[in-house]
């Protein structure tokens, strides 16, 4: 008997079964290969803030980080690169590295750093599945996870700080795309009439860009001039993801649509709540002078500071 295959991973919304692309990278591969994943919404797991997030649990094994889970399936026998050739495997790896180099820094940038998506749309959204008060930090720890993680491939000389990546990322993602367009052309999927790998990552990567409607948008523009990514990643959504997790009608959304914005103003009142509580922090004479840092990494920065200073 085939031993339970568990997913913890982030939930969805816009139609989409995860807005997390590394979740959604392992939940389409296991589509496409038939992997029976029972599959399990975190909502407050300081491990998952962290990064770790999909894990893949079973009676003996614990796998986190897309790769590690997928090869695992594999071993378990499900394949979805079952019929590639040689060729097609080494292609599969040199794009999946392109992605990973190219395409999702721009991702994490439009999530986590560019500073109205973060207030307006990430933040709310994972604060809203999170209980109070780790509401109001982990959203903060995640989106300096996502920095960090941009200036550790795409911050060496001489690019140090992330104003100066920021220009150069959305150029390596709309080159990326491009690519990737030119690279399916009319095929359904990257090799053929059969998804496998490379289609689940492209998917991960492409579909929350796709369908999250952001405020700033100039990397989701690009991608939807690409008629052929747009179809791609609609044809394995009505395919494979025809109800979503939360089993949302395209009315239900609506709904959905109009809490999150409710849901934003409570947040940013609490943000103002704790911008006024860490200037009046600042005017004690018990604490001395603290120059201010020259670059703000995060919109989420000085919320976060306040509250580890306000932590036991």
């Amino acid at each position: 008997m085939a031993a339970a295959l568990e997913l913890s991973c982030w939930g969805g919304g816009w139609g989409l079964p995860s807005v997390h692309s590394e979740s959604l990278v392992v939940m389409a591969y296991a589509k496409f290969s038939g992997a029976p994943l029972k599959v399990s919404v975190i909502d407050n797991t300081w491990r998952g803030s962290r990064g770790d997030v999909p894990i893949l649990t079973t009676d003996d094994n614990i796998v986190s980080q897309p790769a590690k889970i997928l090869n695992f399936l594999r071993k378990q026998k499900y394949n979805a690169d079952y019929e590639l050739s040689a060729k097609q495997g080494a292609d599969t790896l040199a794009y999946i590295a392109l992605l990973e180099e190219k395409l999702l820094p721009a991702v994490l940038h439009t999530f986590w750093v560019e500073s109205d998506n973060y207030f307006t749309v990430t933040k709310p959204w994972f604060a809203s599945r999170i209980p109070f008060p780790l509401s109001l930090i982990l959203p903060g720890r995640m989106s300096r996870g996502a920095l960090n993680r941009i200036l550790l491939t795409r911050g060496g000389p001489p690019l140090y700080h992330i104003q100066e990546v920021e220009a150069q990322i959305y150029r390596d993602a709309k080159e990326c795309l491009n690519l990737l367009s030119n690279r399916l052309g009319t095929s359904h999927f990257f090799f053929g009439d059969t998804p496998s790998t490379l289609d689940a990552y492209v998917f991960g990567f492409l579909a929350p860009l796709y369908k999250v409607r952001f405020p700033k948008v100039q990397l989701q523009v690009h991608l939807k001039q690409l008629s052929n990514l747009c179809r791609f990643c609609d044809d394995i959504l009505n395919s494979y993801f025809r109800l979503s997790l939360g089993g949302t009608s395209p009315v239900g959304q609506e709904t959905v649509d109009a809490n999150l914005q409710k849901l934003t103003q409570l947040v940013n009142k609490e943000s103002n709540l704790i911008e006024k509580m860490d200037d009046n922090l600042r005017q004690s004479p018990q604490l001395p002078p603290r120059k201010l840092p020259t670059l703000k990494l995060t919109p989420a920065e000085e919320e976060s500071n306040s509250l580890q200073r306000l932590s036991p």
